[in-house]
């Protein structure tokens, strides 16, 4: 990408860029088809423990944090989450006004204009539903049209198959392995990094919106055409 050369020296370098910072993720609601995105806060813990407390495999990857013995425990965390402003927390609620994940936006630095989306908590009753998907699209939106970042990142441990995926499900680009990337819960983590940019996001939102239309699912809820087609990713 630098594909310009330098006034002086002939050197190539970068494209100039705009140099105005992008915004820091607010409390904001981001409404679907299928649910919403919005603030997490404390009164969000109920029904979040009632979704994850029967499943600790979603927190196998997880650097830090669970799993949690007890709704209090959880609860603690989840309060604790709620006031950060980096990573800022997310929770996801679907139609019948039950919060069944969290999804977060965090590394956030304004300046450079990149963010990333990460600490991604989605309960089995929220897994391989449509609203998975749209709770993504809403953020990546948010993101790019709204806060004005430039990059747009997912990071995952290189163990978990699923969560890469997921990123090259929703259009992000795989860029590498960081070896020996961080020491997670007393183990070695590789760090898989992917990244969606500004001016690749309009065909990723065309992809997302075709994929949630109403007219991509039969009656029975089956997809017609999967994400990954859509995205060039072969499956």
């Amino acid at each position: 990408m630098s594909d310009h050369a330098h006034p002086a020296t002939g050197q190539p370098i970068g494209a100039l860029v705009d140099g105005r910072p992008a915004k820091p993720p607010g409390p904001v609601t981001l409404s679907g088809r299928y649910g919403r995105v919005e603030k997490l806060t404390s009164a969000h813990a109920v029904t979040l423990w009632n979704a994850v407390k029967d499943d600790d495999t979603m927190w196998t990857y997880m650097s830090q944090y669970g799993p949690f013995a007890d709704a209090g425990e959880f609860s603690n965390w989840v309060a604790q989450r709620a006031t950060l402003k980096d990573p800022y927390s997310y929770a996801v609620v679907d139609a019948a006004n039950r919060a069944l994940g969290i999804a977060t936006l965090m590394e956030i630095h304004p300046d450079m204009r990149v963010i990333e989306v990460g600490h991604i908590v989605y309960s089995p009753a929220l897994q391989r539903t449509a609203l998975t998907t749209e709770a993504q699209y809403l953020l990546a939106r948010y993101v790019f049209e709204t806060l004005g970042y430039r990059r747009y990142e997912w990071k995952c441990n290189s163990h978990n198959a699923a969560s890469q995926r997921a990123a090259l499900r929703y259009g992000f680009i795989f860029e590498g392995v960081l070896r020996q990337h961080k020491i997670a819960k007393g183990r070695n983590r590789d760090t898989a990094y992917f990244s969606m940019l500004d001016n690749e996001w309009p065909v990723r939102k065309r992809n997302f919106e075709r994929w949630l239309s109403a007219d991509n699912f039969e009656a029975d809820g089956k997809q017609k055409v999967s994400l990954s087609k859509l995205n060039g990713v072969i499956e």
